[in-house]
């Protein structure tokens, strides 16, 4: 049944081999097209990995829970690349940290890890030309740890009260994070006494920042805290004290004034220069004065305050006052001051005469 058998011709010797040349006619490049021709978007995946027992690796999700004490190893590929962790790790030097860079990753390691190591971790690939360097934003990794510590709910922070600045035009975070994500979290008000609720809309809890104000008011400064509960007696977090600031955003404005436009020989003169500005924002101070060139010396002292300027607004004010002492010929003429703050600078000047 079936088709008739073919008489098949003699084989030629050697017919059967298998020659060394066909062999080699199919090279790896058709798998080289292939990945080159693979979907652009895994690209843009997560460059971030964490090496486990017995040499394992694992992709990390955007969230990962470990127990405060153990360590951790993550790696990054790449020749360049650059990490990101919670910085009081870099303030205070931590030996606990350590980071190489090998020929093929970035190694991240953190030993006897502990709750204030709640964080951000983030990698990415650093593109050089010559000395500019830019991040590759189709190779980074990120992953948020918690290291959870039921003895303390909350991250530590560095003091026991913190000051939240309330602009009216970006949102404002009490910052009151917790090591365990599952806990339960409120905030509340020192005086009067009560609970904040958090709608979900005008206050919002994020597990990775604390509450977020999204519009900010003269309602909401005073004294608050959080407390959190999770399987055991509710902990309470760090006081907040929260200032609702308005002052318009730019260049410092600034006024300068001597303690006296004429002064005698032998005179001991001050020249102040005022700043009144945002809270959180820092300003610098320049000086050029008549005795600068023959090296006169003054003293020059910077420093500043918060005022309340009694309509609910905090306003933060900056000083520098430049003391001229034991005043002389040289030091007549005029006194200039540049303040300088992120938005720009400011040049103010003010003349002291010899009587």
């Amino acid at each position: 049944i079936g088709q008739p058998t073919k008489n098949k011709r003699p084989k030629e010797p050697g017919e059967n081999k298998i020659r060394p040349v066909n062999k080699k006619v199919k090279p790896k490049t058709p798998k080289m097209k292939e990945r080159e021709s693979a979907d652009p978007s895994l690209k843009s995946q997560s460059i971030l990995t964490q090496v486990m027992d017995k040499g394992r690796f694992q992709k990390l999700a955007a969230t990962l829970s470990l127990s405060a004490g153990q360590s951790i190893e993550l790696r990054c590929k790449g020749s360049n690349v650059t990490w990101n962790y919670p910085s009081y790790l870099d303030t205070f030097k931590d030996s606990r940290l350590s980071i190489k860079q090998l020929d093929k990753y970035g190694q991240l390691i953190l030993a006897n890890s502990t709750a204030a190591d709640t964080g951000e971790y983030s990698c990415w690939l650093q593109l050089c030309n010559g000395n500019k360097c830019r991040k590759d934003e189709t190779k980074t990794g990120s992953t948020y740890i918690f290291f959870t510590d039921k003895e303390e709910l909350f991250v530590p922070a560095p003091s026991y009260f913190e000051i939240v600045y309330l602009n009216p035009d970006k949102p404002a975070v009490v910052p009151c994070r917790v090591t365990t994500p599952s806990a339960k979290v409120t905030l509340h008000r020192e005086f009067p006494a009560e609970e904040i609720e958090a709608d979900g809309t005008d206050i919002i809890y994020d597990v990775k920042k604390g509450f977020v104000y999204q519009h900010p008011t003269s309602d909401h400064k005073g004294i608050v805290y959080c407390k959190a509960e999770s399987q055991g007696a509710p902990q309470i977090s760090i006081k907040y004290h929260l200032l609702y600031v308005e002052v318009p955003k730019g260049p410092p404005s600034a006024t300068i004034a001597a303690s006296s436009s004429r002064a005698e020989v032998s005179d001991s003169i001050d020249v102040i220069c005022t700043v009144l500005g945002e809270p959180g924002v820092d300003v610098n101070f320049r000086w050029q004065y008549p005795g600068q060139e023959s090296e006169r010396p003054v003293i020059m002292q910077n420093f500043w305050r918060l005022i309340n300027r009694g309509t609910g607004q905090t306003t933060r004010i900056s000083q520098s006052v430049l003391a001229v002492e034991d005043f002389e010929a040289r030091d007549a003429g005029d006194y200039i001051c540049v303040a300088q703050n992120l938005h720009g600078e400011t040049t103010v000047a003010t003349k002291v005469e010899l009587n």
